[in-house]
């Protein structure tokens, strides 16, 4: 399959290729196009063959729920059994925007988009193109991220049509995304609302509109667990570059000392090393390439540059790669969620 590439202005968007990408929608092929959060590759949600397609596409486990994407309010009681009053409050508050919230699945989501359970995971992008896309296609739209299971998620067209050209039908170039971490997801089916994936919407921003406690899911489930997940990305290795990654989490002084020590170590041994450091650290580090994530004062920054970079280090062939940690005040929890899964958890503590 040849895969078209389309650029489009999100300040100025081209109806006739919308409206082309929406007929393929419809037509059960499926479109890469952006959101706020990462690139999405998106299947018509209510076709089971177009979910079978995407997780062929992407070579994903069909256990894995996708997202599915809706344009108006209304759309959520064609997918949910029953709306809770909290999807309402939430929606006003944050709708478009990073916020999935998982809900009773409605008998018309077929359970090849729901991964096999019974919940399902929605969201309203705050992007104009993704917006107007899913009106056009007069469908709604299950879209995880626009990369092959596992690897970094696409924050620019070219690393969808790295990973997946001539397995989808179009790419809707909308040029580089604004948040780069993916969407929060909220569960709604519980007793107490419970976020399953933290992101640029925090549980305390959750709380304060819900006028109620929020937690986060204490076991994001591991690796070796039997459940089944129910949000996207819990259950497997994610965002994970080609090298082995560790991240070194301690005092600045010592973290420095000892990437550099473990540095020297793998360079002596002829291994290709990467550093990933913060402009005020960077100048500290010796390797064969130390990269820069922004500034530790940045945060949003941080997210939205994180996953460009370790699709860098594939780039450059980096054999190892060595990171600070990103404890950042309001989302170092998403972004550390998607640095740790990146590392396969192996973290150095000095």
């Amino acid at each position: 399959m040849e895969t078209k590439i389309e650029k489009v202005n999100p300040d100025r968007i081209d109806e006739e290729i919308i409206e082309e990408a929406g007929r393929l929608i419809a037509e059960g092929e499926l479109v890469a196009f952006p959101t706020e959060t990462v690139y999405g590759l998106g299947g018509d949600a209510l076709r089971p063959e177009a979910s079978r397609k995407i997780y062929a596409a992407k070579g994903r486990p069909s256990d894995n729920p996708l997202i599915v994407h809706i344009a108006d309010f209304s759309d959520m009681e064609r997918v949910a059994a029953k709306v809770p009053a909290q999807a309402k409050k939430l929606a006003e508050a944050f709708w478009p925007g990073p916020l999935t919230m998982i809900v009773p699945k409605g008998d018309a989501v077929p359970y090849e988009t729901t991964g096999g359970m019974d919940t399902v995971a929605v969201r309203m992008p705050g992007h104009p193109v993704a917006l107007e896309l899913i009106r056009k296609s007069g469908c709604l739209i299950a879209a995880p991220s626009a990369n092959t299971s596992g690897r970094p998620s696409p924050t620019e067209a070219k690393h969808v049509a790295e990973d997946l050209s001539g397995r989808i039908a179009m790419i809707l170039d909308g040029g580089p995304v604004g948040i780069g971490i993916e969407s929060t997801i909220i569960d709604l089916t519980e007793k107490t609302p419970m976020v399953l994936r933290p992101g640029y919407i925090t549980p305390g921003m959750l709380a304060e509109v819900l006028g109620e406690d929020v937690i986060m899911d204490p076991g994001i489930i591991a690796a070796d667990d039997t459940r089944k997940p129910k949000a996207p990305g819990m259950k497997y290795k994610h965002y994970a570059p080609k090298a082995q990654m560790v991240i070194v989490e301690g005092q600045e002084d010592a973290v420095i000392a000892k990437i550099n020590a473990l540095s020297a170590q793998k360079r002596a041994e002829g291994r290709k090393v990467v550093i990933i450091a913060t402009e005020e650290s960077k100048a500290y580090y010796e390797a064969d390439r130390v990269m820069s994530i922004g500034s530790r004062t940045d945060e949003d920054a941080i997210a939205q540059h994180l996953y460009k970079l370790l699709r860098e280090c594939d780039e450059v062939q980096a054999d190892e790669i060595y990171s600070e940690s990103f404890q950042t005040p309001r989302i170092g929890q998403a972004i550390m969620n998607r640095l740790l899964k990146a590392a396969g958890h192996t973290v150095v503590q000095v």
